[in-house]
Parts: C-alpha cells; sequence; structure tokens
C-alpha cells in the first residue's frame, strides 16, 4: 500500500500540470495525497475491520471532502448521496485503491472476488471491474514469485488485454482516466523499471493522470523492489494520524503474511 501513497503524492503536483523531467521533485511543498490515497487506505480499513467497502469507502471520503485534486463528480455524487448505487464507471479509480486486497488475502481466487467487490460499488462497468482484478492479479503473483521478474507484469497486461496491449498504449502526456488506457499503460511502465523509485519517475515524467499513474505504478512497484525507508518515512508524514493508523495495521499483517509465505 506504501507504493500506491508513494506514487499517488509524487504525481500530485502534476495531475494538471504534467511534467516530462524524469528528475522531478517527487515531494514538493504543494504535494498532498489526493483521492487515490483515501481510497486506498478505505480499502485496507474495510478489509482490517470486516466492514463493507461501500460503507468504508463513503466513510473515508466524507471525511476529506476536498482532497488536493478533487474527487470526480460522479463519485462525489455517489459518496454524498443517500441512496447510493454504482454508476457504470469505467474510470481507473477502481485500479488505483485496489492494492490492499493483493497484500491481505492468501489466494489468486480470493484476490479476484475481492478486487472485484471493491471495484463494483462505484465501478461496475465490465472494464472498471477488469481493470482493478488485472492490477489485483499482477501484485498478488508478484509477491508470492521467487524470482521477482518483471515477465509477471507483461503477461498478465496480455492475459487481460490481448497480446499486443504493449503497441498500443495511450501516448506520453495524453490524459486518459479509464481503466484500459491506464492499467496497460501501468503494467508497462513497471515492466520497465529497474527499482522502486525508477517506476514512479517513470510514471509521473509519461505525463497525463500523473497521481493516478503513479499510484497504480507504485503499487505494482512495492511488490517487486524493496522501498526505500526515507521514501517511505516522507510520504507517511503527509498522512492524518488516523491514516496513518490504518496504514500501520495494514503494514503489520502484510508482513506477517509475508514472512509465512
Amino acid at each position: 500500500m506504501i507504493g500506491t501513497i508513494i506514487g499517488d503524492i509524487a504525481g500530485s503536483d502534476y495531475e494538471f500540470d504534467n511534467t516530462s523531467d524524469y528528475n522531478f521533485r517527487m515531494f514538493g511543498e504543494e504535494s498532498d495525497f489526493t483521492d487515490d490515497t483515501i481510497c486506498t487506505i478505505a480499502v485496507a480499513d474495510a478489509i482490517l475491520n470486516n466492514i463493507d467497502y461501500q460503507t468504508s469507502m463513503r466513510r473515508w471520503c466524507r471525511k476529506y471532502p476536498h482532497p488536493k485534486g478533487e474527487y470526480g463528480s460522479y463519485f462525489l455524487n455517489w459518496v454524498m448521496r443517500p441512496d447510493p448505487y454504482p454508476y457504470n464507471s469505467f474510470g481507473n479509480g477502481s485500479a488505483m485503491r485496489v492494492s490492499p486486497v493483493a497484500w491481505l488475502f492468501d489466494s489468486e481466487e480470493k484476490v479476484r472476488i475481492e478486487a472485484e467487490k471493491s471495484a463494483e460499488i462505484t465501478h461496475n462497468h465490465p472494464e472498471g471491474i477488469k481493470g482493478a482484478i488485472a492490477i489485483a492479479v499482477a501484485i498478488f503473483r508478484m509477491r508470492t514469485s521467487k524470482d521477482k521478474s518483471s515477465e509477471i507484469f507483461e503477461n498478465v497486461a496480455k492475459e487481460f488485454y490481448g497480446d499486443e496491449i504493449f503497441n498500443n498504449l495511450p501516448p506520453e502526456g495524453f490524459f486518459d482516466v479509464t481503466c484500459h488506457g491506464c492499467v496497460p499503460l501501468a503494467l508497462y511502465l513497471a515492466s520497465r523499471a529497474t527499482d522502486f523509485e525508477d517506476a514512479v519517475r517513470l510514471a509521473v515524467a509519461y505525463g497525463g493522470d500523473s497521481d493516478t499513474v503513479g499510484a497504480i505504478v507504485g503499487s505494482l512497484a512495492e511488490a517487486q523492489y524493496p522501498v526505500p525507508e526515507s521514501m517511505t518515512r516522507t510520504a507517511l508524514s503527509y498522512l492524518t494520524p488516523e491514516m496513518q493508523e490504518i496504514y500501520n495495521r495494514f503494514e503489520t499483517k502484510r508482513q506477517c503474511k509475508t514472512s509465512q509465505q
């Protein structure tokens, strides 16, 4: 989950003012967590406390109604209305929040089921569900693999989106917020990275929806590479105490599961 948070914060300054500079400032004075982090914390909280995803998501997003970059209008309407129902979204929001699922469940079958559940409360379009499952499966396969080969990400991309998907990615700087645009791109960028920081820098410097691409790529890279402690400390310093509490509980459980592999 820390990979999601780091990628989100790193890209937050550049979502509406893209940079192509690989050496961009990762944690600036105006950097902050966005809806990507809030929603990811909500998914983790739901699993840790056995709360349904909808209740947790609405609770957390109502606590933080105006994050940096704001929420999408349809999602905010879903958060605030008294009778919420899914709105057939195929946006990348289902994929950017799913990473806790891949760490807190112990079989790919269960990860697929829970990824769909976490998505369908809002993103019940087949592409929205597919994007969440693809990212969760990629993280799960990488975290449980021995060799940590980047081919895992490539194979997941082909499995879900076809053999030629890496030849049909959104161009650099193109603002694509769909799952079928962002998820293959994130898998591609993660598969080309040489370490965690490289993955996040590649993602943000690609342009487009930089905080969410950064968040998704960060979630993938975390499963493959060690996350620098300095980056973890800096990212956590942006979070509120209640967010840090959920992160700490998640991390304790994640480390326990990892040690049992």
